[in-house]
Order: C-alpha cells, then sequence, then structure tokens
C-alpha cells in the first residue's frame, strides 16, 4: 500500500504519535500546500529553527497541483459543504488521481472512501 500523507499524518509522525508509527519508512507523497501546512505548525508549536530542519531533512514525494485537479479539489469541497480545507481537498484528489490511500487523522474523512483513518 501506498500512502498520500496528509498534513495530519505528517505531524503526528513527527510528534511520533504511537498510532503512526507503522506508516514511518513509508515514501512521504504530499502536495506543496501540506510542506507549507505542515511547517507553519512546526513554526508555531516550535520555533523557525525547527521548522528550517524539518524542511532540509525530509525527504518528499511531491504530487503536481495541475489546475485540473485544482478544479476537482474545489468540486469536491464544494459539494461536501463541511470544514474540509482546501489543501486537504486538494490532497484527497491528488490521492484519487495517483492511486494512493488518503492518510489522516482529521475528522472530516472518518469513514471516507479511499482514506485510511488513523487518530
Amino acid at each position: 500500500m501506498t500512502y498520500f500523507f496528509d498534513t495530519y499524518a505528517i505531524i503526528e509522525l513527527m510528534f511520533d504519535n504511537p498510532s503512526y508509527e507503522k506508516y514511518r519508512n513509508f515514501p512521504v507523497k504530499l502536495s506543496i500546500l501540506n510542506i507549507g501546512e505542515a511547517y507553519a505548525v512546526i513554526l508555531r508549536d516550535k520555533n523557525k529553527d525547527e521548522a528550517d530542519k524539518w524542511l532540509s531533512d525530509y525527504n518528499f514525494e511531491l504530487l503536481e497541483i495541475s489546475p485540473r485537479i485544482m478544479a476537482r479539489a474545489v468540486h469536491f469541497r464544494f459539494m461536501r459543504k463541511n470544514n474540509i480545507s482546501l489543501t486537504d481537498a486538494v490532497g484527497y484528489v491528488l490521492s484519487l488521481e495517483d492511486n494512493l490511500k488518503f492518510l489522516t487523522g482529521d475528522k472530516e474523512f472518518k469513514d471516507m472512501e479511499n482514506v485510511e483513518f488513523v487518530k
């Protein structure tokens, strides 16, 4: 199984949540939007040096956000009518597009198709 790592999953791995330990050695596939969100969380919860270190040390596989992906994500978000962020919508659509399981603990995705929900 290969996964798209939602920002939630990235943060849980960084903070050593034991529930996410089994995902530690998987390739981290995500979008540039997730990197921005994760960097912001580290900056807020720790400091700029830690955020910069995380950015330089982590090995990511970035998936491209094409105009078609963005349009699908906006439509998905519009149709769901709940609190899914644009970053999460883009990630979910990218996971579908690239045949990846969407790894997250965000409650908005619980029980959704193609989601591995881990709290």
